[in-house]
Order: structure tokens, then sequence, then C-alpha cells
């Protein structure tokens, strides 16, 4: 689960390497954030050739949580790291023109389907 204050690393080509949590949207009284649920960010570290720089602020999808949750089948999934992607908050598309990496499946039941065909692989 992501809360308020998580560090996460970027899993896409627009520049940034980590970032910080700094708010959930979409909920009122919201603690966590899932798979295919969108934060806010800010960029802690970034490359100097990207389309993004260090301290700006920046929408993001969740991916991959490192705490293991349960599917409605039944089956528990976890991952290695706690990752994002940045994204447009109007049209949610993705910044960048790749996803590294695998990704939830909890994301293309969200309706991000143009993060989903940029992935790698989805479990």
């Amino acid at each position: 689960m992501i809360k308020i204050g998580t560090n996460v690393r970027v899993t896409d080509n627009t520049g940034a390497l980590s970032a910080q949590v700094i708010g959930l949207i979409k909920g009122g009284r919201q603690r966590f954030a899932r798979p295919g649920k969108i934060v806010k960010v800010t960029v802690k570290k970034a490359r100097s050739d990207g389309n993004v720089h260090e301290h700006e602020v920046h929408y993001a999808l969740v991916v991959r949580v490192k705490k293991e949750y349960r599917r409605e089948d039944g089956t528990t999934i976890r991952f290695d790291d706690n990752a994002v992607v940045l994204i447009d908050p109007e049209s949610k598309e993705p910044k960048g023109t790749r996803i590294f990496g695998p990704i939830a499946r909890e994301v293309k039941l969200y309706g991000f389907d143009k993060v989903t065909q940029l992935a790698e692989e989805v479990l």
C-alpha cells in the first residue's frame, strides 16, 4: 500500500527516476493507494536530459506495490518495488512513450488502456 510520504520509482522514460507521494486523488478520506489509483507526486531525482525536472509536481498512476494484496479470484500478488507512471490527469494518457517492467492487471480495469499497451508485461 502506498500512502503520503512514500518514495516510489518512476518506471517510464520521462526522465524522472524517483518521486515522493504528496497526495492521494479520487476519494475523500482515502489513506492508501493501490494499483490503478492516481496520486500526486513530487520528483525527487531526475536525469538532466529528461522532460521533467526535480521538485516539479505531477500526477502519477500507481502500477506496482510492494505490499501483497488479494484479488477477487482469491490469488495474491506482490512486486519487488513501489512504482508509478507519470500521466496527464485530464486525458489519462502517460507522459512517456515507454514503460519499463511489469504492471498490475488492475491498471487496465480502471480504464488506463494506453498504459497497458505500452507496458512490457501485464501480471
